[in-house]
């Protein structure tokens, strides 16, 4: 194994890549290779200044780290996006492509089997399977989402250069199996995510009403005035004193008399009937 070296790591993954046939992927492909390669061309990083990985429906680069940083991200956050709305505004929504990217930095070494290891390298694969960052793209109407890594933010875009605006940037923590991740989001929260970006609607993205797969569950009756739990009772011809307690609890009438019919109306639309003397 080489000794690990500084690295900018980017990595661009297609949405729903897996929902396609087998011809729609092999054009996606190419129309990932082919932006990818346009984009670090007019980041002025050149094929002997990178690595490349194939992840099927990702591409994965190591580049130089003496390249520019900057110039990297001010073609992700403007070019990249603009190339895709016009691609896209005359493809058939099958061959339709958007992109989640993640720009990293960290040390990367590479193996006998030219396999690549790091934990900076895993920390910016999480980040890109990251549930946020998938939901993120999934509400918006551009093609592409940004992320960046804590260190990456920290050690450039909160310069604020220029074409890259840190205000553009927000906060968020992920989870992963290694515990939680500290990043940058480009663009506006995903809904459903506080200042931080924690879910509260779990890793998979989903939210009540939004464009997660499942409906929203349903909201329970709160007790409380003009509110009432569990079945409903009705009594017809009597008077009663106490409470009743409907669920699955129990509870009775206590302190009075009542009489007539006493009916229970469970919510299947079930009810029971009994005679109270």
């Amino acid at each position: 194994m080489t000794d690990p070296v500084s690295r900018t790591i980017l990595l661009l993954d297609i949405e729903r890549f897996s929902d396609r046939d087998d011809v729609e992927q092999a054009y996606l492909r190419r129309m990932l290779y082919d932006l990818t390669d346009r984009a670090l061309e007019r980041a002025g990083i050149d094929e002997t200044r990178r690595l490349r990985a194939d992840r099927g429906d990702a591409v994965m680069e190591l580049i130089d780290a003496n390249a520019s940083v900057t110039a990297l991200l001010r073609v992700l956050l403007t070019e990249v996006p603009a190339e895709l709305r016009t691609v896209n505004r005359m493809a058939s929504r099958s061959a339709q492509m958007r992109l989640r990217g993640v720009v990293a930095t960290g040390y990367v070494a590479v193996d006998e089997h030219d396999g690549w290891v790091g934990s900076d390298l895993n920390h910016a694969c999480r980040l890109l399977d990251a549930g946020l960052l998938r939901q993120a793209l999934r509400e918006r109407p551009d093609d592409f989402a940004l992320c960046v890594s804590d260190a990456l933010y920290t050690g450039v875009v909160r310069h604020d250069h220029p074409g890259v605006p840190a205000a553009d940037f927000r906060p968020v923590t992920v989870d992963s199996k290694n515990g939680p991740l500290r990043a940058w989001l480009h663009g506006p929260l995903p809904v459903g995510r506080d200042r931080q970006g924690e879910h509260g609607h779990g890793e998979t993205g989903e939210v009540p009403g939004g464009s997660g797969d499942r409906p929203a569950p349903a909201v329970p009756l709160q007790d409380g005035p003009g509110r009432s739990a569990g079945p409903s009772v009705t009594i017809h011809g009597g008077t009663f004193s106490g409470g009743v307690i409907g669920g699955n609890q129990y509870g009775g009438i206590s302190g009075g008399h009542f009489s007539g019919n006493v009916s229970f109306g469970e919510r299947d639309g079930d009810s029971g009937r009994g005679e109270g003397a």
